[in-house]
């Protein structure tokens, strides 16, 4: 699969060492001198076009006729934006994904633009934060469905109110699945008769509001 990133800065150097370690193809379109030193000591040269990444030219000469994904990751909203319409209006590039700068222009990214995915950078760390403040001692693992569900995990500490309780007899959230239990450094898949114990470290697969209701379930009781 070949995937355009436009914009070489942190955020689309960091995307392309990520695809590279996945055996993707990447291309990379930059023009800024600085930002192009840079990028030239930390991915192959090979794969770095530079000229600016809206000039239709440029895009060509990074092979967008024939590319699967493009990224638009540069500092600019505008030049995301349009990145994103002219590679789905002129190229039919089937997927389009643009990071947002500045949260109010948020609304802009949809399909109008053909915007497939926006990735809101503020929006997303400021409610990882608050989900961090809120759900105690439980740990996010990793996101799924762009944010929408998480792997979660806690450790049962004395006092909680989920201990002794059959796993089918918990009040268990709606969108909530215990996914498997660590206990003594040994993996148990649970079943409906399986019970908690202090010590075991459970990991679940839930929403945001599910993740609230489960911390309240396996944290100690004031």
């Amino acid at each position: 699969m070949l995937v355009i990133v436009a914009g070489g800065g942190r955020t689309g150097a960091q995307l392309a060492n990520l695809l590279l370690a996945q055996k993707q193809e990447v291309h990379m379109v930059e023009a800024r001198h600085e930002v192009l030193a840079r990028i030239h000591r930390e991915l192959p040269t090979e794969m770095i076009y530079e000229g600016v990444p809206t000039e239709p030219s440029v895009l060509e000469q990074a092979g967008i006729r024939d590319c699967q994904v493009l990224a638009a990751c540069t500092t600019n909203d505008a030049d995301n934006l349009a990145l994103c319409f002219l590679a789905r209006s002129a190229y039919h590039v089937p997927r389009t994904i643009a990071r947002i700068n500045n949260p109010r222009n948020a609304w802009l990214f949809g399909p109008q633009f053909h915007v497939d995915v926006a990735l809101n950078q503020a929006e997303t760390m400021a409610g990882l934060i608050v989900e961090e403040m809120s759900m105690g001692d439980m740990m996010t693992l990793l996101k799924l469905r762009r944010g929408q569900y998480s792997v979660v995990e806690e450790k049962i500490s004395a006092g909680a109110k989920a201990l002794g309780v059959e796993i089918k007899d918990l009040p268990l959230p709606e969108n909530c699945v215990i996914a498997a239990i660590i206990r003594r450094g040994q993996v148990i898949v649970p079943r409906g008769v399986t019970t908690i114990e202090v010590g075991d470290e459970v990991l679940a697969v839930t929403d945001r509001k599910g993740a609230e209701q489960l911390s309240a379930l396996f944290t100690p009781q004031a």
